[in-house]
């Protein structure tokens, strides 16, 4: 992303929108106060945190036990009590569908691809569903220190052993047919990258046609095997991300709030809630909602808007798609593909 001589300066920047992630499927309800489990305060936690300002809502699904979900029926019944109540939210499910252990000692891992496929077969369809790039690492205990998950269940050694070997199924087959699926059913794929080398595979899948439309990005700062937390592989990323994509910030802990601040003042996107951490700046508990109001309050203080559910419809270009190559491209303010014998830089 370019930045002109004004581009700090908010009256120029796009409102912000606030992705919250309240369902944390890698906790357990004894976890933590904030963590809702029946279906009725599951939607109400989407409804509070619309209201308290985050315009897009990160699905995950939990049974009765309070386990997450695997089952896609309750997904089905989920969505559609969520276009009841947030009927202006974005919907975007996590691809993972769930990650957490079936039991102590087992390896956290994401589903099988074919189960991820029928994300696209959703009812009602959702308005996204996250898509990750290039198997790779996640050992989302890396980053994490003994005050982050002190009297929770992962201070069990053996729940920590299962994180900590997780890692992302995602090769070309999947993602190539996974985004076909997608677009195919009309929702939009939201890209979860961990490092500049995935954005360069997703630039490639443009310009080999195999996605044509709007790119809306997090740039996944987890560690153990994803983007650390140094400030300058962030900007970097920023940097190469194309002109005309959407980029939230994305960590977990108590970075989220100095990397959010950062994302906020530089014009980008932030993601809060308990699924990337259970404590505030300072340490203390702090709540999805809580979080969200953190967000708003920076943001104002900045000088920035905070998006509504339809403004960030229209930022995230929700139900907009290309129908060739180069109108993507373009769209995206990317240098056209190369003609058949043509030298130098291809301008548009």
């Amino acid at each position: 992303m370019r930045f002109l001589d004004d581009s700090l300066l908010p009256e120029n920047q796009e409102k912000l929108v606030i992705q919250v992630a309240p369902y944390g499927p890698q906790w357990l309800p004894g976890d933590s106060d904030d963590i809702p489990v029946t279906l009725d305060e599951q939607v109400q936690k989407a409804v509070d945190c619309y209201n308290a300002g985050a315009a897009v809502l990160h699905v995950h699904v939990r049974e009765k036990d309070g386990k997450g979900s695997k089952r896609l029926s309750m997904f089905n019944e989920m969505l559609a009590r969520l276009r009841r109540a947030v009927p202006q939210m974005v919907l975007q499910v996590g691809g993972s569908i769930s990650f957490a252990p079936e039991g102590e000692g087992a390896n956290a891992k994401w589903l099988a691809d074919d189960t991820r496929h029928m994300l696209a077969e959703l009812q009602p369809a959702p308005d996204q569903v996250t898509v990750a790039i290039n198997t790779n690492q996640m050992n989302v205990m890396e980053l994490m220190t003994p005050s982050d998950y002190a009297g929770t269940s992962l201070s069990d050694p053996a729940m920590q052993e299962a994180y900590r070997n997780m890692v992302v199924p995602a090769t070309p087959a999947w993602h190539v047919e996974h985004l076909k699926r997608l677009t195919a059913a009309g929702i939009q794929p939201h890209f979860m990258l961990a490092h500049v080398a995935q954005l360069e595979t997703v630039e490639r899948l443009i310009r080999k046609g195999d996605y044509k439309g709007p790119l809306i990005l997090n740039y996944v700062a987890l560690g153990g095997g994803f983007a650390g937390v140094h400030p300058a592989d962030m900007l970097e990323f920023i940097r190469r991300t194309p002109d005309g994509a959407v980029l939230t910030i994305e960590t977990v802990f108590r970075h989220v709030f100095p990397f959010s601040a950062m994302a906020i003042a530089m014009g980008m996107h932030v993601r809060v809630g308990i699924e990337d951490t259970l404590l505030g700046p300072t340490g203390q508990r702090m709540s999805s909602v809580k979080q969200v109001e953190w967000m708003v309050d920076q943001s104002r203080a900045l000088g920035r808007d905070v998006a509504t559910g339809p403004e960030a419809r229209r930022i995230y270009k929700i139900g907009e798609s290309c129908s060739t190559t180069d109108e993507t491209l373009a769209r995206l303010g990317m240098a056209p593909n190369r003609l058949a014998g043509q030298r130098g830089v291809a301008m548009a």
